[in-house]
């Protein structure tokens, strides 16, 4: 399969801790993009004047709604030769990794910033505080004249990201049938993996199987500790070519292969959905890089539902169709186990910045390889793989990252 060299690697990282909205600062989009770039190149011993490449994440871009690119690439004072807008939900840090990769490797850039604030932003004295909380009320669901989803899908109930999920883990148990404790292990063993990684924003507080089905069901049959905790925060990640990075500070991490594959945007539109997208966009990622799923000493999988992971699994090919759940019950999750996932916490532990919460796996990665993880270090750690999730199971991104 062409594809990726693997010339490509990422070299420096910056993460907002994770905070509940009331209680972060509020800063602008576009000081938050200088502040996550400044990190992000002192992290990786490199100069602004080093970038030549920008990506960035625009539907929900505070100060602008278009030429956000360019009002960026302007407030930081560089000049790009590659410059992108990613709107892909969760999946927009794996595609924005992949995308820069790529415009390295064709010889467009060779240092390129991938950056999602997510902090709120100050209102204007003519801007509505309440649009946000409007928006959210119908999850990632379209409310627009003619969008298929507000004549097919919100008069039906449809509404908001829980019922599509909950609606995918009725059918996977219809299908394969259903163990609430293995799914509960899912988030537990992800929390152990929180209580060694200080910036979880539920680091200090233990988590069990038990707690997990002791809490309260939000839509059958998930619980609310089984469903992410939207939270305040904002990532980015340097990506360059080898030469640069061969004189940044920590070992990089370089993209071998990677996948996508949108099928479809609601999920009552999907033809089965137990199979997601992710099988795709993993099968291209793994066949590209040429490695198996048996090589990868991690998995960093988009967590935004315990169901999103045990689907991932699966679909990835870590284990057959169906059979997702035994694997989980037979397999140690946590750092110190047999199969490392999500070794920050996931985004179950860690917290969900919005579009950027995605952005965390791909920095785990980046972390690991780097062997910089302090405390949740594993032993080994040179090929790690990392899944996005957009929407609900529908724009789906996989990557394999190797160390040097």
């Amino acid at each position: 399969m062409t594809g990726l060299r693997g010339n490509a690697a990422i070299v420096g990282a910056a993460q907002y801790k994770p905070e509940k909205y009331q209680t972060a600062p509020q800063m602008f989009h576009l000081e938050q993009v200088a502040d996550l770039a400044g990190q992000a190149l002192a992290d990786a011993g490199l100069e602004a004047s080093d970038l030549d490449g920008l990506v960035i994440n625009g539907p929900h871009f505070h100060e602008a709604s278009v030429f956000v690119p360019a009002m960026a690439a302007e407030y930081l004072g560089i000049n790009v030769n590659f410059a992108e807008v990613v709107d892909l939900g969760g999946c927009t840090p794996v595609g924005m990794v992949w995308r820069a990769a790529a415009a390295i490797e064709m010889g467009l850039c060779e240092a390129v910033l991938c950056v999602l604030p997510a902090r709120m932003a100050p209102f204007g004295p003519d801007e509505d505080p309440a649009w946000m909380a409007q928006a959210m009320r119908y999850g990632g669901h379209s409310t627009a004249f003619g969008a298929p989803e507000a004549e097919f899908d919100l008069p039906y109930g449809h509404m908001g990201q829980n019922t599509g999920y909950a609606m995918i883990a009725q059918r996977y148990a219809a299908r394969y049938g259903y163990d609430p404790r293995a799914m509960a292990k899912i988030a537990a063993d992800q929390r152990t993996n929180a209580l060694a990684n200080p910036q979880a924003i539920f680091h200090g507080q233990p988590l069990s199987i038990d707690d997990v089905l002791a809490s309260k069901l939000v839509a059958d049959p998930l619980r609310v500790l089984e469903i992410v905790m939207p939270v305040a925060g904002g990532a980015a990640v340097i990506v360059t070519s080898k030469e640069v990075a061969a004189r940044t500070r920590h070992r990089p991490a370089f993209l071998k292969g990677f996948g996508e594959h949108l099928a479809f945007k609601s999920p009552s539109h999907a033809p089965e959905m137990t199979d997601t997208p992710i099988g795709v966009a993993a099968r291209k990622a793994f066949s590209m890089a040429g490695v198996k799923s048996s090589d990868m000493d991690a998995a960093q999988i988009y967590d935004c539902y315990t169901i999103t992971v045990l689907l991932t699994l699966e679909d990835a090919g870590f284990c057959p169709k169906g059979e997702g759940m035994p694997f989980v019950r037979e397999h140690d999750l946590t750092w110190r186990g047999n199969f490392p996932l999500n070794t920050h916490g996931g985004q179950l532990s860690f917290g969900q910045a919005a579009a950027a919460g995605g952005m965390s796996q791909v920095i785990e990665a980046f972390t690991q390889i780097a062997g910089r993880a302090e405390d949740r270090q594993l032993k080994r750690c040179d090929q790690v793989f990392v899944s996005g999730t957009g929407g609900v199971m529908s724009e789906q991104g996989a990557l394999i990252l190797q160390g040097s």
